[in-house]
């Protein structure tokens, strides 16, 4: 009966707080954007300029408000804070959603509990830093419990990840989807003419074997391991493709081997999956990585290190061959190998993955599962206390 006192006072709020404004993250919030305001909800995104975020989330029916956020901490954090809290009350949200460990952190100490707060970690942020930032990271995600009415995982792993870390937190976990009316099989068309659509791939022999790489160019996303396995690859004549744009661009171009090509950022992916033989993601962390389940659902195999939300991803049975242990060359080189020298295997690995993606990873059901979300904490909410959160 709450539920219903909340919806018939007012069209239901979701105030969305992002930063970083490209990649994996853009996409689950402009999808979530996209879904909440088909059923109704008002949706006002606050994010840095730049990226895709701000334009793709307009187009999907939000409202964006420009909050110059960094990514990182530092000496401008205390006015981020100001500013997102001043967004909130102007918009008078009925649900904050942070995204991400910047989001979070001022979301969180703008708000304090007294907006119903969902936060969404995109991955832990102690995850992606070392030594003495990376407690300082811990520390501030065990304290930020209490300010959270509900941490959203992506994946169970995610999920015991942080229960691992000592994180006291009101859990729910709720897969990421995938649009998988966009990113669908090449309907017959095959990996012959998505090669030729694409000027990059001109210079290169048809039947020559292609593993594509869809990420930003970081750290998190392991493509230094990758290059070091690439040299390793016994396949003659395969190439190698990263998609993506990001800061260890420069530093991966002058540290690539031959038969590697940089295809800069791409706003649809989709080509390059129904391009590719295989593809890979050797992530030194996630919370479930999207460019695999999009790969999937394009009919596609992948090779995925064994990081949260891998496994999850993968159809049964696939670890064998798709799954090997971040940071590890050699076992990269092995699995890639071995797929690219198997073209059965990788039709039979690519189907099933293409079944179980189209069956389980429907980001409509995500979306919708996110709202749920919102609602069941719109009928339990009371504002949070100091008192109350240290019982």
């Amino acid at each position: 009966m709450l539920q219903q006192s909340w919806t018939e006072q007012s069209q239901l709020t979701v105030f969305h707080l992002v930063q970083p404004v490209e990649g994996g993250v853009a996409r689950v919030v402009t999808d979530l954007v996209r879904a909440q305001t088909s059923e109704g909800l008002r949706t006002v995104v606050a994010c840095p300029q730049g990226g895709t975020l701000a334009s793709d989330a307009a187009e999907a029916g939000a409202q964006v408000h420009t909050w110059p956020a960094v990514r990182a901490p530092g000496p401008r954090l205390a006015g981020e804070v100001m500013t997102a809290a001043r967004l909130v009350r102007q918009s008078r949200p009925h649900v904050v959603h942070a995204h991400s460990a910047k989001a979070g952190l001022a979301g969180r100490l703008a708000l304090r509990g007294r907006v119903p707060t969902v936060f969404q970690p995109h991955a832990w942020s102690f995850e992606a830093v070392r030594g003495r930032e990376a407690a300082l990271a811990l520390a501030w995600e065990r304290y930020a419990a209490r300010w959270t009415s509900r941490t959203l995982c992506v994946s169970e792993t995610e999920r015991e990840t942080g229960e691992v870390a000592g994180i006291t937190a009101r859990w729910s976990v709720i897969r990421n989807g995938v649009d998988l009316g966009h990113f669908r099989p090449d309907e017959g068309a095959g990996r012959a003419a998505a090669r030729a659509a694409l000027p990059l791939l001109s210079g290169i022999p048809a039947g020559a074997p292609l593993v594509v790489c869809v990420g930003r160019l970081c750290r998190q996303k392991g493509q230094d391991v990758l290059l070091r396995a690439w040299r390793q690859v016994a396949a003659p004549g395969a190439r190698l493709v990263l998609v993506g744009d990001g800061p260890d661009g420069e530093r991966l171009r002058a540290d690539a081997p031959p038969g590697v090509l940089f295809a800069g950022a791409s706003r649809d992916t989709r080509p390059w999956f129904h391009a590719a033989d295989v593809v890979v993601l050797p992530s030194r962390w996630e919370g479930m990585a999207l460019a695999p389940l999009e790969a999937m659902a394009c009919g596609r195999p992948v090779v995925l290190t064994d990081v949260s939300g891998a496994r999850e991803s993968l159809p049964p049975g696939q670890e064998a061959h798709c799954l090997v242990p971040p940071e590890d060359p050699a076992a990269l080189a092995t699995a890639l190998t071995a797929l690219l020298g198997d073209p059965g295997l990788r039709a039979s690995l690519g189907h099933a993955a293409r079944t179980h993606t189209r069956s389980a990873r429907d980001v409509r059901e995500t979306a919708a599962a996110v709202s749920d979300l919102y609602r069941e904490l719109l009928s339990l909410h009371r504002p949070m206390t100091r008192k109350r959160t240290e019982r």
